[in-house]
């Protein structure tokens, strides 16, 4: 497991760390879906990131939360997201294996 401190750091922390908070604390939002849809990816990193249960698959469910609040721009942060949410996990996979 990495560090807290060093995790704070890494990019998409911003998203990430947030979003495994809400995950925790049973809330749902944009970053808790963006952190389910790594999930596999993040826990591959040492990180406890659960996955989407239910029906809809947890990238269904970040585009139709982004929507009902951007409207159209909905897709262009989905990406920004996603990205962001991809260094984070790339980030913490080097730091992980040092």
């Amino acid at each position: 497991m990495i560090a807290d401190d060093r995790l704070d750091r890494l990019p998409g922390a911003e998203i990430v760390l947030p979003g495994i908070a809400d995950l925790e604390a049973g809330r749902r939002s944009v970053y808790a879906s963006a952190v389910q849809c790594a999930a596999p990816r993040l826990r591959r990193a040492g990180l406890d990131a659960p996955s989407a249960t239910g029906g809809i698959p947890a990238a269904h469910e970040l585009y139709m939360q982004l929507s009902e609040e951007l409207g159209d721009r909905a897709h262009s942060r989905y990406n920004a997201i996603l990205a962001r949410v991809a260094s984070f996990a790339g980030a913490a996979e080097r730091a992980r294996s040092g």
